[in-house]
């Protein structure tokens, strides 16, 4: 019998500096083991401001190597003590000019699987993702895990159903999508793109937005983090739109077979007739 699983997020506000984000999420991460999670992701960049709605060298000092970094490093430790599986994503720095929005993917033993990197890299105002990271270059991964197979796509990444699909083809189960986003922008597909990418790829994704206002910019981030089922109904209710929050929810995974041969969507698609989707 397919399992229920007990996930976790985080939504959270920016405390002013690595060192006491991160231990909030430390926090936050025991009281979700307390409380029976099994696995558990945090917001896009998690240990730093929303640093691109500005253009400043200077924010490359957030930027550290994956998996070797300190952070990751503090993570595999996070996930050993709680048993969790920890999804991390940070600035990544590969090297000199080498810089990448990436998420490090930790088993429930503390061993590192491996990182997703940010395919869609916006420059929009408010969103200068391109003064920062390269795209990402290493497909689609879908890791095998302690709780099942967990996929990644961050933020802007989700506006592309593209890779929502290959994640499914490549047998993901649940999706974290950590975000950063803001009310003025696209607040309103926030609710839209999440659940319907749950339906056409049938698996469950955990949504992930920050929340609260920053230094470095007017975006207001309005939290609203949920996991969603492979139906397209929210598991449970969503988060605060103004606060800081820990979600804590069971996912059945056995309602992902259930769905795929109900919707037999996999069944059904045509890709000997998709070229045209590839052409530059």
């Amino acid at each position: 019998m397919p399992p229920i699983v007990r996930a976790a997020l985080v939504q959270a506000t920016w405390t002013g500096d690595p060192e006491s984000m991160i231990a909030k999420h430390e926090q936050h991460a025991r009281d979700a083991a307390e409380r029976g999670a099994r696995i558990i992701g945090f917001q896009e960049v998690f240990n730093a401001p929303y640093f691109c709605q500005v253009q400043d060298a200077a924010h490359h000092l957030w930027a550290e190597p994956v998996p070797d970094g300190p952070t990751v490093t503090r993570m595999r430790r996070l996930a050993r003590e709680t048993g969790m599986v920890v999804v991390a994503p940070v600035f990544e720095s590969e090297g000199p000019g080498f810089a990448y929005n990436t998420a490090a993917v930790i088993d429930a033993d503390g061993t590192y699987l491996g990182k997703y990197r940010k395919h869609h890299i916006p420059q929009l105002d408010g969103f200068y993702e391109k003064f920062y990271f390269r795209p990402g270059n290493l497909g689609w991964p879908v890791f095998d895990t302690a709780v099942g197979r967990v996929g990644v796509y961050i933020c802007y990444d989700r506006h592309f159903p593209e890779g929502w699909r290959q994640l499914g083809l490549n047998g993901a189960q649940l999706v974290y999508n950590p975000s950063a986003t803001h009310r003025s922008l696209s607040a309103h597909l926030w609710r839209l793109e999440q659940p319907a990418a749950a339906v056409a790829n049938a698996y469950f994704v955990a949504a992930i937005n920050r929340v609260g206002r920053e230094e470095y910019g007017t975006n207001d981030f309005y939290g609203t983090s949920y996991f969603v089922d492979p139906r397209g109904h929210l598991v449970g209710d969503p988060a605060s739109d103004r606060e800081e929050e820990l979600l804590v929810r069971d996912l059945d995974f056995g309602l992902i077979d259930e769905v795929r041969r109900q919707w037999a969507f996999y069944r059904d698609r045509r890709p000997d007739a998709y070229e045209g989707l590839v052409r530059p």
